[in-house]
């Protein structure tokens, strides 16, 4: 039989629209009797906002659940606030919050939800103590971290979510995981949670539990979980092991990232067991067996090989002779004719060259080659192609602040110091005298076949003007020359011969004179008197003033006749001698 009821909430008044049954309407008054006798016992008056009530479920709709607690009214209260089916019976007693005493409909407001919230909190504040392990779901995410479900929302930090790094939080929404409890805020009912400190501890368990078992020598599997520069970390069950790059392979690699990728899952061999720090050493070619063995008696000194140029760094290049077996060709090894500075001068990365084995350094792994060995040394007999006092022939290959590399032959250079280019003048930068491309003669001066150095010698093609200079120019002539360069101490003058002399600014004029310029300018036509030769420090000195003064009183004696002519000249002379025997102190 079907039946409609209406409930007037304000008096608790059945209304029957419907004929019903006696059964039904006996079992309906009961409760309706019931509840008008606590509503008599209670009132509102003595209830107030935030108490957990016990209620009866009187009556079940589509949306909502009508609970007597004995008060003068009903409460309603969602349906979506009951996880559990077997709550909605009618009869069912369960706890309710009192969020409001009277509603907007005059009823009172109940929450089955935040019932159950308080009675979670009050256990987790009555049983559970900062450390405990409770189980929880993640709800959503929120700013800083996520929220989770343990009885009450809880925080987990962001920090706290997992003992890796995370891309997106999103893939742990809607999860259930146990969760340690780190903090409890009583006064304003807040938890913080981690899942991180129970993932660390079971590391930590699982890695004492492996360091207890594993042994140098075994083999085992890991996953890489990272790449770095110098190698792979790899996870080995709780564990983490480091495979160092120079332990991948017997080849030589760049980058760990030629062999393996994040993810991967490799078979290693533990190298060492650090029990205390914790940490495993891991090799993965120890699996294979090392060509470096027997390589002394495969590979001795003086052996031709022959091999692929893998790699090319600034003080030479790499051959790979066989698998996982690479000789280095330094750039000294190279050429006897070329100062090799960058290794892709003689060859090219991928070239099939041929070398002779120089030396072998099992315990380091290296084998040092050279590719010049192949060829004869032209510095051997370079003493007896090239004695001391020989001439040679040679293009000027390059010009430097101290002198200029001449190539004698192919191969071969040798030096002429700046001080060896010329006897009378005062060199300054070799491309004052010489170009580079330049073809010269030169002679030789010095060899060194162990330096592979040649000295050689411009100036010495000629005879040493200096060592009898004071014959070719005596103190007291007079000579004629150009001004080559003057400064604030007087006038540089290039003689005849080559020669330079200094005429010193007191010895420029007999007339009073401001500076250097106001009497000579480089490129002038002078005559000057010797007054001072010094072959030792080939220095030569010069005086415009005495040329001037002796010139002056020669011009006067000649009008001068009798008896007054002789004693000027001899005074003149005289004066001349002391000024001369001044300077020369």
């Amino acid at each position: 039989m079907t039946k409609t009821l209406k409930r007037d909430w304000k008096t608790s008044k059945v209304i029957d629209d419907l004929d019903i049954d006696d059964e039904d309407a006996k079992q309906f008054r009961s409760l309706l009797s019931a509840k008008e006798t606590k509503a008599s016992l209670g009132s509102t008056a003595s209830m107030h906002a935030g108490q957990i009530l016990n209620g009866t479920i009187v009556e079940l709709t589509k949306d909502f659940v009508i609970v007597d607690v004995g008060l003068k009214s009903e409460g309603l209260i969602p349906i979506s606030e009951f996880d559990d089916p077997n709550e909605l019976l009618l009869g069912k007693e369960i706890e309710v919050f009192l969020d409001q005493t009277e509603g907007e409909n005059g009823q009172i407001v109940l929450s089955r939800e935040k019932a159950r919230r308080q009675r979670q909190w009050e256990f987790i504040v009555n049983h559970c103590k900062e450390g405990a392990i409770v189980k929880g779901k993640i709800l959503r995410k929120v700013k800083g971290g996520l929220m989770v479900d343990i009885g009450m929302e809880a925080f987990l930090p962001g920090s706290q979510i997992d003992n890796r790094r995370i891309k997106n939080l999103d893939e742990y929404i809607g999860g259930t995981y146990d969760f340690k409890i780190l903090k409890i805020n009583t006064e304003r009912k807040n938890i913080v949670v981690s899942r991180r400190e129970l993932l660390e501890e079971e590391r930590m368990s699982r890695k004492a539990e492996m360091l207890d078992h594993i042994n140098e020598g075994d083999i085992c599997k890991g996953v890489v979980k990272n790449i770095t520069d110098f190698g792979v970390f790899l996870d080995l069950d709780g564990i983490d092991g480091l495979l160092h790059i120079t332990d991948m392979t017997w080849k030589r690699i760049k980058h760990p990232s030629e062999m393996v990728n994040v993810g991967d899952l490799l078979e290693v061999v533990i190298l060492h067991v650090d029990r205390e720090k914790g940490r495993v050493a891991l090799g993965m070619k120890q699996k294979e067996e090392n060509p470096w063995e027997d390589i002394e008696h495969r590979y001795p000194p003086g052996t031709h090989v022959r091999g692929k140029i893998v790699n090319l760094v600034p003080y030479g290049a790499f051959i790979e002779i066989e698998p996982g077996i690479e000789g280095l060709i330094h750039v000294s090894e190279m050429s006897w004719v070329k100062n090799v500075t960058d290794p892709s001068e003689i060859v090219k990365k991928g070239d099939d060259v041929e070398a002779l084995v120089l030396a072998v350094q099992k315990e380091e792994g290296k084998i040092s080659l050279g590719i010049k060995q192949l060829e004869k040394n032209p510095w051997d007999d370079v003493e007896k192609k090239y004695p001391i006092g020989t001439n040679v022939s040679g293009e000027i290959r390059n010009l430097t602040n101290y002198g200029a590399f001449v190539e004698i032959e192919p191969g071969v250079e040798g030096l002429i110091h700046i001080s060896d280019l010329s006897w009378v003048k005062k060199v300054s930068h070799p491309s004052e005298v010489l170009k580079k491309g330049d073809r010269i003669d030169a002679i030789i001066l010095a060899i060194d076949p162990e330096s592979k150095k040649i000295t050689l010698g411009l100036k010495q093609l000629g005879s040493n003007p200096w060592e009898n200079i004071a014959n070719a120019i005596p103190v007291g002539s007079l000579v004629n020359g150009t001004v080559t360069k003057t400064t604030a101490f007087g006038a540089f003058v290039e003689l005849e011969s080559g020669i330079e002399g200094l005429v010193h600014v007191t010895e420029l004029s007999d007339q009073p004179f401001g500076k250097v310029e106001d009497v000579v300018r480089e490129g002038d036509k002078i005559t000057a008197k010797v007054i001072k030769v010094d072959p030792e420090h080939k220095k030569i000195a010069l005086s415009i003033k005495e040329h001037l003064i002796e010139e002056s009183a020669t011009n006067r004696d000649d009008i001068v006749v009798g008896k007054a002519k002789a004693p000027r000249k001899k005074k003149q002379k005289e004066e001349s001698l002391k000024k001369e025997s001044s300077l020369n102190e």
